[in-house]
């Protein structure tokens, strides 16, 4: 797996997930119960994990979305 984006944003996460899941390109989404460190202030982002071999469609699919400016 490899790093896509991160992100302290919810919604922007729902919405790559959303994106993702619709183009059906595996992934998962980490670090979600690290809020239980940070004391749910958000302060740790959240990542979002792609299998490297579809690691460039996915990027191509943010960038096609106009989010080309949060990939890692």
């Amino acid at each position: 797996m490899r790093e896509l984006m991160r992100s302290n944003d919810p919604v922007l996460l729902s919405f790559v997930d959303a994106l993702l899941r619709d183009a059906g390109i595996e992934h998962f989404v980490a670090d979600t119960h690290m809020s239980i460190l940070d004391g749910s202030i958000g302060v740790l982002p959240r990542r979002i994990l792609v299998d490297g071999e579809r690691i460039e469609q996915a990027r191509r699919l943010l960038r096609d979305a106009e989010l080309g400016h949060e990939l890692s």
